[in-house]
């Protein structure tokens, strides 16, 4: 085979530590455990966006949602703008079809092109067919499913299976099936993009008992997992509470995720029976952070703090793990940072394939890192942009990471903040009035990069507090 087939495995809300791997004790992933063994994993791995659409645009264009300006998830035509003190920036509600996505790019390339599981990039004009993929199961407009995760689920680009079955194991099944009946004579790109682990919460009762029992047996049902927060910053939420999640204990989510684990050793399996482990790269990554504060909160990111739809690193630090057996050393670790529009150049480098550096211009390939040939990326920073409200509680805001450090600024009140990752992780002590001179630099690094990218603010809500 001239070049390697790809398989990128997005799972939805997925928080860095929903894995045993990472350090969870009430979840189990031993799969994916064995998948992160496998190969390089990364400790400073981020996601685009707090939230799910700007960071799946941005995987498949190569650009950060700011420069895309698709800076939110994207909604029904009924959620927003959301407004507080200000109100939400506008952004484009789908994928530009002049975008030459990573699917189209390796299409042209020969590349047999799947979509399978969630899409969430805009309507049927922009479905991935329209993006480079030969084949969509399961991908539409919708963000979850919508009518719950067992069969019917009334999917328009998915069959119905018989009543009761559930939909990661259908979409698992549908993978073995995609990858037994290919081509044999040319490569396959799989975006394997899971509606898992996205609320509803909802898993196979069997499942859901085993961590019931969990539960009870490590004493964590005598744990009151939640605390009562402040009153949510939007309008439409002013009368609720923020309710953050201090501990990982609930056993539907966790048979959610044991149940997405299963679907990932069931394609290792495949792949080692079709002869086709060292001539396959696998990513797995999330889409934005574990959800901590509120739809349920079922999940705690502890020690990161909060979680989706914030600005902290809660809502953006990801699980990621590259394997290519033979290729990438197994069992390495890399502490460079990485983001989303990195995926495009560094695939495309790995398969021997030409850049497309007027396309993924934000991404940086990180090949030379996991072939061995470097140990170091020249990255000054990578950046965020969130001029939006949360659903789960955070306030419109931009970011960058450098080194150490994480900066951020929030727009309700101008206010900027800088944080010691090394000795501060959860993000706790703000040590801005210390480095000053750090303030300032950062300050006008993310003022560059958001002009670069013509970026979009939040504007005024002049009826705040009004009767």
């Amino acid at each position: 085979m001239s070049h390697p087939n790809i398989i990128i495995i997005l799972l939805d809300d997925l928080g860095w530590m929903d894995l045993s791997c990472q350090g969870s004790k009430f979840y189990e992933t031993p799969n994916i455990d064995r998948l992160f063994r496998s190969g390089m994993s990364f400790d400073n791995a981020y996601a685009a966006c707090p939230v799910c659409s700007p960071s799946r645009a941005s995987i498949l264009s190569g650009k950060y949602p700011a420069r895309l300006h698709l800076t939110d998830w994207i909604d029904h035509g009924n959620y927003h703008p959301c407004k507080g003190k200000l109100v939400d920036a506008p952004y484009i509600k789908g994928l530009p079809l002049q975008e030459y996505s990573l699917a189209a790019s390796l299409k042209d390339a020969g590349y047999q092109t799947w979509h399978l599981g969630k899409w969430h990039l805009g309507k049927n004009e922009t479905y991935p067919e329209k993006h480079g993929f030969d084949v969509n199961i399961g991908g539409c407009f919708w963000g979850h499913p919508a009518h719950g995760y067992f069969s019917p689920y009334h999917l328009e680009t998915l069959t119905d299976g018989p009543d009761g079955e559930y939909l990661t194991e259908r979409l698992g099944n549908e993978a073995v099936k995609l990858i037994r009946g290919r081509d044999k004579r040319r490569p396959f790109f799989l975006n394997f993009w899971h509606y898992a682990v996205h609320v509803p919460l909802q898993a196979p009762k069997e499942l859901v008992t085993h961590f019931e029992e969990k539960l009870k047996q490590m004493g964590l049902d005598q744990i009151d997992p939640f605390e009562v927060g402040e009153h949510f910053p939007i309008e439409a939420k002013m009368d609720q509470h923020v309710l953050r999640r201090t501990v990982q204990s609930d056993p539907v989510y966790a048979a959610m995720i044991y149940s997405m684990d299963q679907t990932v050793g069931q394609l290792m399996d495949t792949l080692r029976e079709e002869g086709l482990e060292e001539d396959t790269i696998i990513v797995f990554t999330s889409d934005n952070g574990g959800l901590a504060t509120a739809e349920g909160s079922p999940t705690c990111n502890y020690p990161l703090s909060e979680g989706k739809g914030w600005m902290y690193e809660g809502a953006v630090r990801e699980p990621l793990a590259v394997v290519w057996p033979g290729h990438i050393l197994p069992g390495t670790l890399s502490h460079e940072l990485t983001t989303s529009p990195d995926f495009y150049p560094t695939l495309l480098e790995l398969a021997g394939l030409p850049l497309q550096p007027q396309q993924h211009v934000d991404g940086i390939s990180l090949a030379p890192l996991l072939l061995g040939k470097n140990d170091s990326l020249d990255r000054e920073a990578i950046f965020w942009h969130y001029p939006h409200y949360g659903n789960q509680g955070g306030t419109p805001g931009s970011s960058l990471r450098s080194g150490k450090w994480k900066y951020i600024e929030f727009y309700e009140d101008n206010s900027r903040h800088l944080f010691d990752l090394e000795t501060d992780i959860a993000e706790k002590h703000d040590v801005a009035s210390i480095h000053p001179e750090l303030v300032e630099r950062f300050h006008q690094l993310l003022s560059e990069w958001l002009s670069d990218c013509k970026a979009y603010f939040p504007t005024v809500n002049a009826d705040y507090g009004a009767d």
